[in-house]
């Protein structure tokens, strides 16, 4: 029996509509506008068209948009004193500084200067810290894009065996903390993890977030296993014609599918849940700015 395929662009497009209706709300019943500044550092074309979806899709669900874009030789000076300003804004509630940055400028320095309540991104160490020690803080919006998913399809998580393939402080650390919060046995595995296939067949529920290429064959998974696919990676289509490239994720789709439950395609499946997660995480920040009760199902 072929696996459920779990749709993130129709989820996500849930996810847009309920903070769209609590915008509303917010703005007719309180007279508040939540506002998001994204900070784009040079000129990469990917995060240049990241940020722009970013900036359409925060305006569709009523929200301000604010972004800076700076030149690639900006100094750090200038681009922390942009931050400060941002920091001191109250109408803006979430700041997002596109990442990657240029070389010269210190990633962790610039990250740890947002004020850790409007850090949307959930990479302060803050928050990190909060996260790690199951308090309230401001979550990574790819892994909790994942959870939401996770939550949807299952309902209740607890007691079931996770494995989180790929170790990072943007995916995979942050995953294993809302699956332990949500009462999951979780393993992080790696490159480095011995017998990984063993591990893997051991899961109820996989989330693949190691950054390469269809790693993850179907016979790893455990038969009816949730398959949580993270990577988003290009490769050569030469059936497509020249130069032409396809996406692909960290497992091997076909196979994969024939023997797991349910699982997310790439593209269309974790990717559209980021944005739509960024955006609930300024609502988050702007109803805990204002003292007011935080969006039901939105947050982890």
């Amino acid at each position: 029996m072929a696996a459920t395929v779990i749709d993130g662009k129709a989820f996500a497009a849930k996810v847009r509509g309920q903070v769209a209706e609590h915008v509303t709300r917010l703005k007719e019943e309180q007279g508040i506008t939540p506002g998001l500044a994204v900070v784009l550092v040079g000129e990469d074309p990917a995060s240049q068209v990241y940020v722009r979806s970013k900036g359409k899709m925060t305006v569709e669900v009523g929200m301000k948009s604010v972004e800076h874009k700076l030149d690639a030789d900006t100094s750090e000076a200038d681009l922390l004193g942009i931050i400060e300003q941002l920091n001191s804004d109250p109408s803006i509630h979430g700041i997002l500084v596109q990442l990657p940055l240029p070389k010269h400028l210190d990633e962790d320095l610039v990250i740890n200067s947002i004020a850790p309540e409007k850090d949307v991104d959930g990479f302060h160490i803050s928050n990190v810290g909060l996260l790690g020690t199951g308090q309230k803080s401001m979550v990574p919006c790819t892994p909790l894009g994942c959870l939401m998913m996770l939550r949807d399809h299952h309902g209740s998580l607890s007691g079931m065996d996770a494995v989180v393939i790929g170790r990072s402080n943007i995916v995979g650390k942050p995953m294993a903390q809302l699956l332990l919060g949500d009462s999951c046995t979780v393993t992080i595995a790696h490159s480095r993890t011995k017998d990984l296939a063993d591990v893997v067949r051991r899961a109820d529920i996989v989330v693949a977030a190691v950054g390469r290429p269809e790693m993850v064959p179907g016979d790893w998974i455990k038969p009816g296993a949730t398959v949580i696919d993270v990577g988003i990676n290009r490769l050569d289509a030469p059936e497509k014609g020249e130069g032409k490239t396809r996406l692909v994720g960290d497992v091997d789709y076909e196979s994969c599918a024939a023997v797991a439950g349910a699982i997310t395609p790439v593209p269309g499946g974790v990717g559209p849940m980021t944005i739509a997660c960024l955006l609930a995480n300024t609502l988050t920040a702007c109803c805990r700015a204002n003292g007011l009760a935080e969006p039901d199902g939105l947050t982890a």
